[in-house]
Order: C-alpha cells, then structure tokens, then sequence
C-alpha cells in the first residue's frame, strides 16, 4: 500500500482526534494536513502508520488548542464549538459513545481541560488507544498519562452529559419538536421542551444573536413560536439535520444559504438545552453563508405593522 493510500485510509480517525481536541473543523482540517505534508516528509516509513500519524495529529492539535484557548478568553459571547454534520470515523461496535462524545455539550467540558488532559481523554477513552500509544502521542510517561486520563475522567464524568438512550424515540422527539417550530405552536413546544430548558446563541459579535440565555419551557417556547414562523415568511428554511451526533437542524434563507444551526440536547423525554451557531466563520464548511445582518432587517420589517 502506498502513502497516499495508508494516509487516505487513516483520515476519517485522523480528523476525528484532531475534531475532539480542538472543536473546530477548519483547524482540525488544517492539522490533518500538516500530518500529511510531515508523513510524506519522513525519509522511512514508521512501522506503524496509524501510531506516527496519530502522535503527529495529536501534538499538532495540542500546540493549536494552547493558542486558541487565549483567543476564546476574549470571545464576544458564548463560544461553541464548530458544527459537525457527519463524523467521518465509524465504528460501528462503539457508535453511541463516538456520537456522545462529538456532542456539543461533551466538547464544551472538554474544554474545561488542560490541553494535555484533553488529548490524553480523546485518545485513551474516545479512540481506545493503549497507553503506551498516548504516551508516545503526548511526549509523557505512561504513568504520567494515566494520571492525566485519571483527572480527566473525573472532570468529565462529575459534569458528563445525558442522551436519550433510545435513538429512535429521541429522533422523533426532535420531529414532533420541529413541526411545532414551523407551526409556532406555543403549547405543542412546552409539552416537548424540560422545566429548566436554556437556549444559548453564539454569534461571536458576528452575526445577530440573543442578548443572554433564554430560560425556562414558556418563555423558549413563546420566543420559538413567535420567531420561526415570521423567519418562514421572509423565506427562510428549516432543515433537519444531526449536528455533532445529536438532533438538530440547519436554517437557510431563500438561496439556501446557511443562517445558522441549531442543536438539541435530549434527555427523559425532552429537550434539555437549544443551542445555536451563527457566526459566519464558524458556518462556511457547511454551505455557502447567508448576510445574517441583512434578514435580520427583513425580518424586524416583516414584523412592523402596516402605516
């Protein structure tokens, strides 16, 4: 087998690890790249492609994810991660937890960790790599790395998130959940929406977003209701579509440009959490981006009552 077909074959894990570790798609891309152009550089072949490559990976990842952590501290808002719509690793033996782990709320306490911790948890509980692979990944000792898996366990399991065990009933959920979105039916929405629910917006000062979390099944529910139907009405679309392993949905404006995404956090037969992308740069791997500015113009004047 040649380079190019080892490498070809081992992307989907490659981008998988590097995903996991920084949250975004572009600099996961990037870092799968540069492990390509360092592969190719490397006079003899290592005598395990899938070990050099995912060390390589990982160390790239690692040096990225300690210079955006600074950017994030200056972040305009709430940060998210990057949207995914299909996780190109598949194991089909371990599917559920792959999916789980690419969730948005298991990567936003992913980022409560060091990056060592991060890198050390994607490849040891994620990828179920040895130890003697993580250390090698991670320039530590084994024992050090499994004092860092240790730590990161801990951290992870105190704030892990919940899904709905039954995929099949969570989907539907998300139908019924999408149906009364496009409805505006306020009632039909709090039956499916928790107590507690929040739903959070992250426009990085880059797109119009929401002042502050929203609260609680009747106020989520009456802004949904009020919100998306008017949207519909200037021409916009919503397009269900899983976001990082979970329920969610895409929103096009009328050329089918990309508005933003939408992801549901489901758990005991509700919706736990919305959570909402709409800065552009964070948008353009999944579609050409619509001017979120200017249907926000469209919609507040769809919305003022005739003179």
């Amino acid at each position: 087998m040649s380079r190019v077909e080892e490498f070809a074959e081992l992307r989907p894990l490659l981008f998988s690890i590097a995903y996991r570790i920084l949250g975004s798609v572009g600099e996961a891309e990037d870092a799968v790249q540069e492990a390509w152009l360092r592969f190719e550089a490397t006079p003899t072949r290592p005598r395990s492609t899938k070990s050099f490559l995912s060390a390589v990976v990982t160390r790239i990842s690692i040096d990225v994810l300690r210079s955006a952590r600074v950017q994030r501290e200056a972040y305009v808002g709430p940060w998210f991660p990057e949207p995914l719509l299909a996780d190109p690793y598949q194991d089909p033996a371990r599917s559920a937890e792959l999916a789980d782990s690419v969730s948005t709320a298991a990567l936003l306490l992913l980022e409560r960790l060091s990056p060592l911790e991060r890198a050390v948890f994607v490849l040891r509980e994620v990828f179920d790599f040895g130890f003697p692979e993580v250390a090698a990944a991670v320039g530590r000792s084994e024992e050090a790395c499994r004092q860092l898996a240790v730590r990161a366990r801990r951290h992870m399991n105190a704030g892990r998130p919940r899904f709905e065990a039954d995929r099949h009933e969570r989907d539907e959920l998300a139908a019924r959940f999408f149906e009364a979105l496009r409805e505006g039916d306020v009632l039909g929405l709090q039956h499916l929406l928790a107590a507690d629910v929040s739903m959070v917006g992250d426009g990085g000062g880059k797109a119009p977003q929401l002042a502050r979390a929203v609260m609680g099944a009747d106020k989520v529910a009456r802004l949904l209701a009020s919100v998306f139907p008017a949207l519909a009405r200037i021409g916009l679309t919503v397009e269900p579509h899983e976001i990082n392993g979970q329920p969610g949905a895409i929103l096009r404006d009328a050329d089918a440009k990309v508005v933003q995404t939408l992801a549901l956090d489901v758990l005991d037969g509700q919706i736990q959490s919305i959570r909402l992308v709409l800065n552009p740069d964070k948008l353009a791997h999944v579609g050409p981006v619509a001017d979120a500015w200017e249907i926000s113009r469209a919609f507040k004047e769809s919305r003022r009552p005739p003179r």
